[in-house]
């Protein structure tokens, strides 16, 4: 403890002489016998008697006489020090009664002759209009709390509890209400309350063969009794007896007509009470630690500590936006007076995430805008030329996008636009036609793929949509880089990026590999963007000076989560499909239907057409088993071998799942492509894959295992030629046939709805995938779907921003560290990559 106490004595102004004092005589304290401590302990007392004003009359003869309360607000930085008990053995006493239950305090016996340690400190915390300075202390390690040794640390650390400030910002997943106090005899059953009564009788005896232990007591409160029960709880008995006043928090159930109360949570009526009668936050749990446990430790943080953060928002933007400040809001957060406190202070702190991740964007996109670019001008007649040659009309979408992406290359700044349209929206052509304007003046451009069976795609699409008569480009100047390509036509690939003959390279990770060099890469493309990390589209934009940037997703993107973290790129939406895109006939059929499912199938086969069967899991056995499912989940090995030897035995299944290497996904995915197999029975990496217009069933099976997101990215597979296509979903059980996510499939194919519908349903997961930016704090308590709160947030940082972009006010200091913190890499942020 003496680190964590030593930073904050000096932060409270303590004499230098005193903290030497301290710190010399209880360096060694460990080491010493009992008898030794004693002296030494009772030799700093008097020499910090002699040298500074205590708050305490007690001599340490008094001290020594006195029982030990259970300090309220003790903590590693705070000057009241308890060093009698070791903490290894208390922790270790106290688990072996309950777990983590019991204190160090609590270890503590009569004939304790430690002496408590008071310092002269601020009678009050300081305000939280008038801040001090974060305080050291808050990095300490949890280990210098009373009663969390080594052992309990190393459990804490599971739940990402390692210093003080990580339990400050723990906050609690749900709050049970027991505010409301209720004599006995008006209890109803289904009640959730808090009984003040007397303890009766408290028993406990073991039950089914000694395998559970049942704890039971009467409480009565002059209106009524009341049975309480609890199980496998024997220390209950140790805790309360006859004649004690109790507080009791739970819900009322019923055993043979008569109301009772099982596992409450109990205090002792004289205890300060922070699991019962009032609102009990309930955080968050790992093995080996209680809830009463961790809130009791949680209190002694929240309590001392909130007080002396720093609040990163100035005064008058808190008003201005309504806000509580966050000293107050951490304390309502943990521990909250009302209802309506808690709202209140939730609402602050997730008003601060979304705002600093707002400050954040700006400030990306101000770095990147205020860079320099290659201007390229497109003469119109050229323009009007290029789209005579399409084998189709744009739709308004697509010129609307490819206007915006038009002006983006002629502006003189880096291009920075997320390109985002539903499967078969058209994306392809709008980046086509800014490859085409880029290499009209002689530059070079690049597109990265995911896959190879992509990047071949897209090598083929580009291909015929570039070159030929009037298109700008000849073949050998469009060439394909991916793992496969043999290493001669990577050196001749390498000669003519070099020398600049070759002007558009398409390939997957290997373009960003060093012997790669780019003569002048002026457009740098970037397909299924969240299939990548910034560090490699980074390394692709390195590639050339200020570049410009496109980057694709077929996913559309709420406009809730755009505006959130898209917010440093500009969007160009493309919402509208092409004319003659057939719509994909959805259906739900129930396990049971599964043959119909298979009759469509064959008949489509029968015809010449191909399909898409999905499951789930790999394989079988590698997840448990759904409610009534001795098998689990539906897996692709085994339903593949199913599917071929019973059902369609005189058709070629092909087998494509993500434990196969990438060449033999790719050579899989070619083969289906070309017609070798009638089926390809997949898992979810089909997901994001080549295009099949020859595909007109998309059977999925285990449908309610996956999110919206997927299931339409699923569909998308399908549809994609001028035949009807199908789209059956089968969920695993008929119970989940009325899930809502089946139900939406069938109602909408409209993107955007669907997406909207998922963010709420499951969160921002699905859009974003593995965080990849620079932002380093997770969003705890925002909620994407709050667009309300998004916009408020978005308000608020705009404002600042225009006005101190830089935060070097005085006022927007502790905005600037707040912002560092929450960002990787601040010095040299990562520009326009977020997702």
């Amino acid at each position: 403890m003496l680190g964590p106490w030593e930073a904050e004595a000096r932060a409270d102004g303590l004499e230098e002489e005193v903290i030497s004092a301290v710190v010399t005589r209880l360096r060694d304290y460990h080491r010493l016998s009992p008898t030794s401590r004693q002296e030494a302990l009772q030799g700093l007392w008097r020499r910090l008697q002699r040298g500074t004003e205590t708050e305490t009359t007690l001599s340490p003869g008094e001290v020594e006489d006195q029982p030990v309360e259970t300090p309220s607000s003790t903590s590693a930085g705070a000057v009241e020090i308890d060093i009698e008990v070791e903490i290894e053995e208390a922790e270790t006493e106290g688990e072996a009664q309950e777990g983590p239950e019991l204190t160090v305090v609590e270890q503590r016996t009569e004939s304790t002759t430690a002496p408590r340690l008071k310092e002269h400190r601020p009678s009050s915390p300081p305000t939280a209009t008038s801040p001090i300075s974060p305080p050291a202390a808050l990095q300490a390690q949890v280990t210098v709390l009373p009663g969390v040794g080594p052992r309990h640390g190393q459990t804490l650390e599971r739940l990402g509890l390692q210093t003080l400030g990580d339990m400050l910002f723990y906050f609690p997943r749900r709050y049970d209400d027991y505010s409301h106090l209720k004599p006995i005899n008006r209890l109803w059953y289904g009640d959730e309350v808090t009984v003040i009564g007397t303890v009766q009788n408290v028993g406990s005896r073991p039950i089914r063969s000694g395998r559970i232990t049942i704890t039971e007591a009467l409480v009565s409160d002059g209106s009524g009794a009341l049975r309480v029960t609890w199980f496998n709880q024997p220390w209950i008995t140790k805790r309360i007896r006859g004649g004690m006043q109790v507080v009791l928090s739970g819900k009322i159930d019923q055993y043979l007509g008569r109301l009772v109360m099982n596992n409450p949570e109990v205090e002792p009526l004289e205890q300060q009470n922070l699991s019962t009668n009032r609102i009990v936050p309930v955080y968050p749990l790992t093995a080996n630690i209680t809830q009463r446990w961790l809130r009791r430790l949680m209190h002694q943080v929240v309590t001392y500590w909130s007080p002396r953060v720093q609040d990163p928002l100035p005064q008058e933007l808190r008003r201005a936006a309504d806000l509580l400040d966050l000293s107050t809001a951490l304390l309502q957060a943990h521990f909250p007076d009302s209802l309506e406190q808690l709202k209140a202070a939730r609402h602050r702190l997730a008003f601060d995430e979304i705002f600093l991740l707002q400050l954040g964007l700006l400030r990306q996109k101000r770095s990147w805008q205020e860079r320099t670019a290659r201007v390229f001008e497109t003469p119109q007649d050229w323009l009007e030329s290029q789209l005579a040659r399409l084998p189709f009309t744009l739709t308004d979408a697509q010129q609307h996008a490819f206007a915006e992406v038009r002006s983006d290359l002629a502006s003189g700044r880096p291009m920075n636009r997320l390109l985002q349209g539903d499967v078969g929206s058209g994306k392809t052509v709008v980046a086509a036609l800014g490859i085409a304007m880029v290499a009209r003046h002689g530059s070079q451009s690049a597109l990265m793929a995911p896959t190879s069976i992509l990047a071949e795609q897209h090598f083929r699409s580009l291909l015929a949509l570039l070159t030929g008569e009037g298109g700008g480009l000849q073949p050998e100047q469009i060439r394909m880089l991916i793992g496969a390509t043999p290493e001669t036509e990577k050196r001749a690939i390498r000669e003519g990026l070099a020398s600049g003959e070759i002007k558009l390279l398409i390939g997957t990770h290997a373009l960003i590999e060093d012997p790669i060099l780019f003569a002048d890469l002026q457009l740098t493309i970037v397909d299924e963007q969240h299939r990548f990390g910034v560090e490699q589209r980074a390394a692709l934009r390195n590639k050339g000076d200020n570049p410009h940037l496109l980057v694709m997703t077929a996913t559309p993107i709420p406009r809730s989560l755009a505006l959130t973290v898209y917010g440093d790129l500009d969007l160009a939406v493309m919402d509208e499909m092409p004319p003659g895109r057939q719509e994909v006939s959805t259906h739900v059929l129930l396990p049971r239907e599964r043959e119909r499912a298979y009759s469509l199938i064959r008949s489509q086969l029968e015809q010449g057409r191909q399909a898409f069967i999905i499951y789930p899991l790999v394989e079988e056995g590698n997840r448990e088993a759904p409610d009534g499912d001795e098998n689990g989940g539906r897996a692709a090995v085994e339903g593949h071998r199913r599917l071929q030897k019973e059902v369609f035995p005189e058709f070629n299944l092909g087998l494509l799942h993500g434990r196969m290497k990438a060449d033999e996904k790719d050579e899989v995915m070619a083969s289906f492509r070309d017609g070798q197999y009638h089926i390809l029975v997949s898992t979810s990496v089909v997901e994001v894959g080549v295009d099949v217009p020859n595909a007109t069933v998309m059977l999925i099976e285990g449908a309610n295992r996956f999110g919206l997101a997927q299931l339409h990215q699923f569909r998308g597979r399908v549809g994609r030629g001028s035949e009807k296509s199908y789209c059956l979903l089968v969920p695993e059980t008929e119970d989940s046939a009325e899930n809502e996510r089946l139900s939406a499939m069938v109602e909408t194919n409209d993107g955007f709805v669907l997406a909207e519908r998922d963010l709420e349903q499951r969160g921002p997961g699905d859009f974003l995938g593995t965080r990849q930016s620079g932002y380093g704090s997770e969003l705890h308590l925002a909620s994407l779907t709050d667009l309300k709160l998004i916009e408020k947030a978005r308000h608020f940082a705009q404002a600042v921003f225009q006005k101190d972009p830089d935060l070097q006010l005085s006022e927007h200091q502790a905005l600037a560290a707040a912002l560092a913190r929450s960002w990787y890499n601040d010095e040299q942020p990562t520009r326009g990559d977020i997702s």
